[in-house]
């Protein structure tokens, strides 16, 4: 399968490309999709956790309460720690087997942390969706009613923008209009469907 690795900083209009990709008919899988439902209800996440916590990290229906669990380990490190080691390698498992499954002629895994968390070793090309700082910093305070403290954490703990673009093969520019936007995607559709279509010539 050829894979497509697509990321960009929080409020960078990721979802906006990949929804874009999806209009081409191609399959998504998306990792911040499969990370919330690696808590969901009767799943080895969740009794891990509530093994771990009690019942005070659930709602009374036994669904994870997430604020109580971010706010925990916001607090705790040693818990965030704890967490990450639970929750990558089942994430890591149901990217792979979402994108062993994909039916399109290529695949895109889109992934805030695609450089953080190393999953560009999944990828045969990496698509960087830039903007700048400012922008970032604008879009998700508008989209999310956030300070812009609370965006500036949050950004300063993913890669920094020069370590993203480090490791692009791609890059869409997302300061421009939806118009400009559509057509970079476009071109980049018909260079994955070269590309992939080159991958399974030769093997």
């Amino acid at each position: 399968m050829f894979v497509v690795g697509v990321t960009g900083g929080i409020g960078s209009g990721k979802t906006t490309v990949t929804n874009l990709f999806q209009q081409h008919d191609i399959v998504v899988v998306d990792a911040d999709v499969i990370a919330r439902h690696i808590m969901d209800k009767g799943g080895e996440a969740l009794a891990a956790v509530s093994d771990r916590y009690g019942q005070q990290a659930l709602f009374e229906d036994g669904t994870l309460n997430r604020a109580w669990l971010r706010e925990r380990i916001f607090q705790h490190p040693e818990d965030k720690q704890w967490l990450n080691e639970l929750t990558h390698p089942l994430i890591r498992q149901q990217i792979l087997t979402q994108l062993q499954q994909a039916q399109s002629p290529y695949v895109i895994l889109s992934a805030p942390l695609l450089v953080e968390n190393r999953l560009t070793k999944l990828c045969d090309r990496v698509l960087v969706v830039d903007v700048s700082e400012a922008t970032q910093l604008e879009r998700t305070q508008q989209r999310d009613d956030v300070s812009a403290d609370q965006v500036q954490s949050i950004m300063n703990a993913q890669a920094s923008r020069e370590q993203r673009l480090q490791a692009a093969d791609n890059i869409i520019n997302n300061e421009a209009d939806e118009a400009q936007l559509v057509t970079q995607v476009e071109k980049l559709h018909e260079l994955y469907l070269r590309l992939a279509l080159a991958k399974r010539s030769t093997h």
